[in-house]
């Protein structure tokens, strides 16, 4: 199963980053794999469009999570997901493994 986490740049979570503290904790419960991806423009439930532009920098740039495990693993995962998370978009989909080499 694939998670997506959509979040600000800017969201925290005990004082860190928020996208750290996520993947820092699915580590910590040995979720197969987690990646971070920062966005370069987007906007959310809130119309405020954020973006990176030469002239004009965002701190708050959209940032994706994206980690893959068994269902079973994400969907024990998302109590304590959504406990951290203020304000997001948390989606799941299944997912076909092709290879996963390690």
């Amino acid at each position: 199963m694939l998670l997506r986490i959509f979040i600000g740049e800017g969201d925290e979570f005990q004082g860190r980053p928020l996208y750290k503290a996520i993947v820092l904790r699915a580590r910590e419960l040995r979720l197969a794999g987690a990646t971070v991806l920062r966005g370069r423009m987007g906007y959310g439930r809130s119309q405020q469009l954020h973006n990176a532009t030469i002239l004009r920098l965002s701190f708050d740039l959209p940032m994706i999570l994206e980690l893959v495990d068994t269902p079973e693993k994400i969907e024990a995962f998302l109590p304590e997901l959504k406990q951290m998370m203020r304000t997001g978009l948390i989606t799941t989909e299944r997912a076909q493994i092709i290879v996963y080499q390690g």
